[in-house]
């Protein structure tokens, strides 16, 4: 039996359904961005592409995340 996906991740499902675009195209996004802190990523993908707080901050969480190692 596989454990249930939790934390940002948990809300990938719902992202690609909600906004039609894979996580990896958000992530990619995020990266290339030229703002580092969360906060400001948080906000610049809720200005620009209409992404909502949880969503946002989902991506952005696991994103630096990974980047950290």
């Amino acid at each position: 039996m596989t454990e249930p996906v939790k934390g940002p991740a948990s809300y990938f499902p719902s992202i690609e359904k909600k906004y039609g675009q894979s996580i990896a195209h958000w992530k990619q996004l995020i990266r290339s961005s030229p703002l580092t802190r969360h906060g400001e990523l948080v906000s610049w993908l809720k200005a620009e592409h209409g992404l909502g707080h949880g969503h946002a901050n989902a991506l952005v969480a696991h994103t630096l995340a990974e980047a950290k190692g």
